[in-house]
């Protein structure tokens, strides 16, 4: 980062000062003509679409809630998908590590098994934060929301690690109660391979209002989500799109067919499967980018389109600028005629 990162004091202090209209904020925020057209404030709503980001594109970053919103504020951001460790972290969870992510050696798919002693430590770990949710009020999470939302940065979407088939009901409501702090609309969250869990995730969000938003990788087809979306309403779509073309699929078709169902959508460049299948910096891979915000402009969808920064970033640069990089992308295809 080439600005030092606030404390968060400073932060804070940074955030109601702005409510007064003197918004003390980096200077390479000021040099940003789309920026400064909101007094200060980031705007990636263009034409009537919803750009946002999901934290995870900043993993290689600490990623503490206050730094996550100054990303945001820096990329041009107005919207976010929050993953739980930054949510949870703020709202004092144990074990919630807000850490740059170490990247992943291995080989693609496979994780080293763990030792004995490891697994003992998860699971000591695991039963630490389920019992701290079901205890944990939700003033943390109410203003956190706040924080962001002066700084005119909305959460739309919450998805934390809460809603497996070893989560208990408590944990699952916990995370649907934190997504209404938040002022999310829906949780997400990979798409189980059960359709008992999706009907049990869909019975407790039913009881919150809350939409449960299935995520997929490579395993997305057409009809992926079919069985859950026929057992509630309360079930939807977070597709990828990105992986969607690399499972050798048509974005474009997925969308106008489930349109009304999906909650938010992921957003990449990935290669079909004759071309490789890896993740490329936008506009250089098989993923009908342009299009599909273009179908996203013209039918008025209202879902978001959420930024997943999966590309290798390139020596020298940063997540933050790459993500700005995007942004752009989808202003310049948006705010396109014809």
């Amino acid at each position: 980062m080439e600005q030092p990162l606030l404390t968060r004091r400073n932060f804070l202090g940074t955030v109601t000062t702005a409510l007064t209209g003197a918004v003390l904020l980096p200077q390479s925020v000021f040099s940003a003509p789309a920026i400064l057209k909101n007094l200060g404030k980031p705007n990636s709503k263009f034409n009537g679409v919803q750009i946002g980001v999901i934290t995870y594109s900043f993993r290689s970053l600490p990623s503490n809630a206050e730094q996550i919103l100054q990303y945001c504020i820096e990329c041009n951001i107005s919207a976010i998908e929050l993953m739980g460790n930054v949510a949870e972290a703020f709202a004092g969870a144990p074990h919630a590590s807000t850490e740059p992510m170490q990247p992943f050696r291995g080989t693609p798919g496979q994780r080293p098994e763990l030792t004995p002693e490891q697994k003992a430590e998860q699971a000591a770990k695991a039963k630490d934060i389920a019992d701290w949710r079901t205890k944990v009020a939700m003033d943390k999470f109410e203003q956190l929301r706040s924080m962001y939302k002066a700084a005119g940065v909305s959460i739309y979407a919450y998805k934390p690690n809460a809603f497996g088939v070893n989560n208990t009901d408590s944990e699952i409501d916990y995370g649907m109660r934190a997504a209404k702090a938040l002022g999310a609309t829906h949780v997400t969250l990979e798409m189980p391979t059960d359709s008992v869990q999706t009907q049990r995730l869909a019975n407790i969000a039913a009881k919150h209002k809350v939409l449960v938003a299935y995520h997929g990788h490579l395993q997305q087809t057409p009809t992926l989500w079919d069985v859950a979306l026929g057992q509630s309403k309360y079930n939807a779509l977070n597709c990828d799109l990105g992986h969607y073309t690399a499972a050798g699929y048509n974005a474009l078709e997925l969308l106008e067919a489930k349109h009304d169902r999906i909650a938010s959508v992921h957003l990449k460049d990935r290669q079909n499967p004759d071309h490789g299948k890896e993740n490329l910096p936008w506009g250089t891979g098989d993923t009908p980018l342009k299009d599909i915000l273009q179908l996203m402009r013209k039918n008025k969808y209202t879902f978001p389109g959420t930024i997943e920064l999966e590309y290798q970033i390139p020596e020298g640069s940063t997540a933050v600028k790459e993500v700005a990089k995007c942004v752009e992308y989808c202003r310049q295809t948006l705010e396109k005629n014809g």
